[in-house]
């Protein structure tokens, strides 16, 4: 098969690579709810010897929640946590005390015995409108959480606009509808600064290795005064790299003209 002539393709082309290669390289950030609306389904890969992935997990969900409230008005609907048993024995049940105070008495806690129990309620909770947004978690690579049933929880959060968060503790990745997919570890926090023996602020390293419209990157998060923050560990220069991707074409089709 032979290859086109570049120097055949009209200057729009390489106009309408660059702007679609510019919406593809949008970076993610915090808050960016507000302008493109939250993402629906999204998937957190994380170990179970730590907390890093749940409390990642809910970080991005209260910053969704935030920046998009429910109507414009105070948004008290209740939050679904669905676990399965496997998963509760390796991270623990959630502890209503050491929620953020904005879910204290909102959680609505299921306890599942398998993978497949619990996809049932997560989809059913995907389906009721009164409910905030769904946190889940799932150990392993359960058979059950298949391509098939991500892509059920993709359609049920889609068609109701309830955003799942599902954790998948000490998982493999593979396939799967989410939108967003993150994979999260423990970071060293800073020293405090008035006492340098007190534990210092949580902070996750997070790498989002697969998004609907945006492109991968890592990020240092934590929470400054009940917002999310997060500082890229990469230079600017690779932004502008994987922006500009279509330089290079426009380099070749001056050649092939000269």
């Amino acid at each position: 098969m032979s290859q086109p002539d570049l120097a055949s393709l009209p200057p729009a082309a390489f106009t309408d690579l660059a702007a679609l290669s510019a919406r593809r390289s949008a970076r993610w950030r915090p808050g960016l709810a507000k302008e493109r609306g939250r993402t629906l389904h999204s998937e957190v890969f994380a170990s179970s010897n730590e907390a890093a992935g749940v409390a990642a997990a809910l970080a991005l969900a209260f910053d969704d929640w935030r920046h998009v409230p429910a109507d414009g008005a105070q948004d008290g609907r209740a939050v679904l946590w669905v676990q399965t048993k496997d998963a509760a024995r390796l991270a623990g049940r959630p502890y209503r005390a050491g929620l953020p105070k904005d879910l204290q008495g909102r959680v609505v806690h299921v306890l599942a015995d398998k993978a497949e129990d619990a996809l049932f309620a997560l989809e059913e909770g995907l389906q009721c409108r009164d409910l905030a947004f769904v946190i889940g978690e799932v150990a392993g690579n359960p058979r059950a959480l298949d391509f098939t049933a991500s892509r059920r929880l993709s359609l049920a959060s889609e068609k109701c606009g309830v955003p799942l968060y599902l954790l998948r503790l000490d998982a493999a990745r593979d396939l799967s509808s989410a939108r967003m997919r993150w994979d999260v570890t423990s970071a060293p926090s800073p020293a405090p600064l008035r006492n340098a023996q007190a534990p210092g602020r949580p902070i996750w390293r997070a790498e989002l290795f697969r998004a609907r419209g945006h492109a991968p990157g890592e990020w240092l998060l934590h929470e400054d005064g009940g917002k999310l923050r997060a500082v890229r560990e990469r230079t600017a220069d690779n932004d502008a790299q994987a922006t500009n991707w279509t330089v290079g074409l426009q380099r070749r089709r001056l050649s092939h003209r000269a």
